[in-house]
């Protein structure tokens, strides 16, 4: 490696918006993150889950009208 053209790797503190802090390695001084493991819904339990079924069920009526129109004129 050429020496004096990689940026210095060191330890720094990150923050996260919900007030978390951790030691972590970057070439930046500092970090400042908006969501982390401690506040985002996938780690906490708080995820929503989506009801799936709903939005098949919904696109297959979408495509149902769609297609419905061209069959009648084919017959």
């Amino acid at each position: 490696m050429k020496p004096e053209i990689h940026p210095k790797y060191q330890q720094v503190q990150a923050h996260c918006a919900c007030g978390e802090t951790w030691t972590t390695g970057s070439t930046k001084k500092e970090l400042r993150v908006e969501i982390c493991s401690k506040c985002h819904p996938y780690f906490t339990g708080k995820q929503k889950l989506l009801d799936t079924a709903g939005r098949i069920d919904r696109f297959q009526q979408r495509f149902a009208k769609k297609a419905g129109p061209k069959e009648a004129a084919a017959k």
